[in-house]
């Protein structure tokens, strides 16, 4: 039988079949649209499964169940991304759960937020399967996926998990991408740092060699500048304040035993991201402190957690599958 997990971000979309052990047989990739509207993504993420299920050389309806991870917010309901705060106004309704059922003709479509399906990839993949562990995404966005006492934890929306949204900052310095201020995400996240950078610069405009003013001034200019100049050092030590404070909030909340981190920025970074973390969460856990640790599945994590949720109805739990991963 035939699986299909795909990846909706914001940068790129991306499917792939795999067979009952979830090994990927065939796969596709893309840009994601910006627009002019919603339907321009929805025929992305059909264009990749079509690609996918044409590199494995099969036809799309010998696929028996599909899972995505997809930016949000979701409308779990009607199976669709409404409103998603990191691409244009324009792109307001994304169709996803039924063109993908009509495409597939099955009805074996499970629809999680990214990092939920992040969470069920790591429990799937994991040497234990852990039951309380939480997936953390540092990338354009923040957000977490969240299994507790084997429950992976949608909500009754499929928004459960929008942790760069938790306020980190009550003076609210920083305005986040879903315009409400002082959100984690509005710090730390990869498409912020450059804008909060600029206004450190502007509230203590220091000597810096990195190109504040430029437009094209990114995250990346941030950490390659990292250790050879002192305002780049100072933005870091920021953002592993808020990153800390973040990961110590989700902590409190779920008592994990392993947080498995994952997403560009931290991946690309980890020994800038991460490990400030875990230095200072002893001071700032009440509770037991989990391993802090960055995801081994890289940045296929999210599709590979939606092929998984293909596999196990949505759960991650390899019990369900008759033939589990090595």
């Amino acid at each position: 039988m035939y699986y299909v997990g795909v990846d909706l971000g914001a940068t790129n979309v991306r499917a792939v079949v795999g067979d009952g052990a979830a090994t990927v047989l065939g796969s596709d990739t893309r840009g994601t649209p910006r627009g002019p509207n919603g339907i321009a993504v929805t025929e992305a993420v059909l264009g990749v499964v079509r690609g996918a299920c044409a590199d494995t050389e099969i036809d799309p309806t010998e696929v028996v169940a599909a899972g995505i991870g997809s930016i949000g917010p979701l409308d779990l309901a009607a199976g669709v991304v409404q409103g998603p705060a990191n691409l244009p106004d324009t792109v307001e309704r994304i169709p996803l759960v039924g063109p993908v059922s009509q495409l597939l003709d099955t009805d074996e479509v499970h629809l999680h937020n990214d990092t939920i399906a992040g969470v069920i990839g790591e429990r799937f993949h994991s040497e234990r399967n852990p039951d309380d562990m939480v997936y953390l995404t540092i990338s354009s966005g923040i957000g977490a996926g969240v299994a507790v006492d084997g429950n992976v934890l949608s909500g009754w929306d499929g928004n459960a998990g929008e942790v760069g949204h938790m306020t980190v900052d009550p003076h609210g310095f920083m305005t986040c991408g879903c315009g409400h201020d002082g959100h984690w995400e509005g710090y730390c996240s990869g498409n912020n740092i450059p804008k909060y950078a600029r206004e450190l610069h502007a509230e203590d405009p220091i000597e810096t060699s990195l190109p504040v003013e430029d437009p094209d001034f990114s995250a990346v200019d941030v950490f390659e500048a990292a250790g050879e100049d002192t305002f780049a050092d100072h933005v870091i030590d920021q953002v592993a304040h808020w990153n800390a404070m973040g990961v110590a909030n989700v902590i409190h909340a779920y008592a994990p035993l392993v947080v498995s981190v994952g997403g560009a920025v931290a991946l690309n970074n980890p020994e800038r991201v991460i490990d400030p973390v875990r230095e200072k969460l002893s001071d700032m856990v009440f509770i037991n402190v989990p391993e802090v640790r960055l995801t081994d599945l890289g940045d296929e994590v999210v599709v590979k957690g939606a092929l998984a949720s293909a596999l196990t109805g949505g759960t991650g739990d390899r019990s369900r599958v008759e033939s589990p991963p090595e």
